[in-house]
C-alpha cells in the first residue's frame, strides 16, 4: 500500500500504535496488500462512491478503498485504541473520510447514509458478522439504502449464505440472504493473510439487492426461519407447532411431514403471509 498512497506500511502502523489485535473484540488484521485492493474492487468500480465499512482496525481496507477512488469513507470502529492510525488516513485523505467510535450493532446505518444509496464493504468482526447481515437483510423499507454489500466471513458462514434448498449448509441465513438478495462467495481468503491467523479459511461475500423480492413481512419471515430451523430435524408439523402447526401448513398447501431445509424460499414466503393472516384482528 505504500506504494500506492504513501503512508507506511501496516505492521508499522501496529507497532507503533500498539494495536495487539483482541479475540474480545473479534479482531483479525488483514495485511495482505492484494487482498484488501481486491476485497475493495469486489463490488466494482468505486469511482464516486459513499463507502461505509465497519471494523476498519488500523486501515488496509480503508487505504485500499480511498486509494481505489471512493468519494467518501464512513468507518465505524469501535475500538478506541485503532482511531489515531485511522486520523492519519483522514488526514492523507481530506475530507474523504469519516470515523465513527461506536458499536455497529447499535448505529443507524440509514441515518449515516442520509438518503444516499451506498456500499458497505467490509472485514466484519467475527463476532458480530452474522447479525449484522441479519440486521441489514431485514432491513425496512426495501429496496434499502446500500447497493451492494461486499463483506469477509468464516468460510462456513459464507457457505450458509449462499446455501440453496436442499443442502445441508442451507438455514434461516440462506433463506434470509436468498429472499432479498442475490449472493455469491467470490473468493476464499486463507488464514495465513491474517494476523493473528485465525482456525479457519475466510470468505468474501458479495450481495446484490433484489428489486422485487417475493412479498412478506420481514419481520414474520424471520420468526417463521427461526422456528422452523430451530428445530430442523423435526417435522414441520411440529418445529412450527408454536406458529400454528398443521392448519398452518396445510393453509399453504405444504405436507406437514416435510423438513425445513426442503422448503424453497416462496414456501417460507408463503408461511409468513399466512402468519400473519391468522394472528390478524
Amino acid at each position: 500500500m505504500a506504494a500506492i498512497d504513501g503512508l507506511p506500511p501496516l505492521r508499522d502502523v501496529i507497532a507503533r500504535h500498539g494495536l495487539e489485535p483482541r479475540k474480545s473484540l473479534g479482531q483479525n488484521f488483514l495485511l495482505d496488500l492484494n487482498l484488501t485492493q481486491k476485497i475493495a474492487l469486489t463490488g466494482g468500480p468505486l469511482d464516486n462512491s459513499t463507502v461505509l465499512e465497519v471494523g476498519p482496525g488500523p486501515g488496509g481496507l480503508t487505504r485500499a478503498l480511498l486509494a481505489n477512488g471512493a468519494q467518501k469513507v464512513v468507518a465505524i470502529e469501535r475500538d478506541s485504541r485503532c482511531l489515531p492510525a485511522l486520523a492519519e488516513i483522514a488526514e492523507h485523505y481530506p475530507g474523504r473520510l469519516d470515523i465513527i467510535e461506536g458499536d455497529a450493532l447499535k448505529v443507524d446505518f440509514a441515518a449515516i447514509a442520509g438518503g444516499q444509496t451506498i456500499k458497505i464493504i467490509a472485514n466484519l468482526p467475527y463476532n458480530v458478522g452474522t447479525q449484522l447481515l441479519v440486521n441489514w437483510l431485514l432491513t425496512e423499507p426495501w429496496p434499502p439504502y446500500f447497493q451492494s454489500l461486499t463483506l469477509m466471513f468464516q468460510k462456513e458462514v459464507g457457505q450458509r449464505i449462499v446455501a440453496l434448498p436442499g443442502s445441508s449448509a442451507y438455514g434461516r441465513l440462506g433463506v434470509l440472504a436468498g429472499w432479498r438478495t442475490e449472493s455469491r462467495i467470490a473468493f476464499d481468503v486463507p488464514p495465513q493473510a491474517f494476523t493473528p491467523p485465525p482456525k479457519v479459511t475466510s470468505s468474501v461475500v458479495h450481495l446484490i439487492p433484489r428489486k422485487t423480492p417475493y412479498s412478506c413481512e420481514a419481520k414474520a419471515l424471520s420468526m417463521v426461519t427461526q422456528a422452523a430451523f430451530g428445530q430442523r430435524r423435526k417435522m414441520l408439523r411440529q418445529s412450527l407447532k408454536s406458529l400454528g402447526g398443521e392448519p398452518l401448513l396445510s393453509a399453504c398447501g405444504i405436507d406437514p411431514q416435510r423438513r425445513a431445509e426442503t422448503l424453497e424460499i416462496k414456501e417460507f414466503c408463503d408461511l409468513a403471509n399466512a402468519v400473519e393472516q391468522m394472528s390478524a384482528p
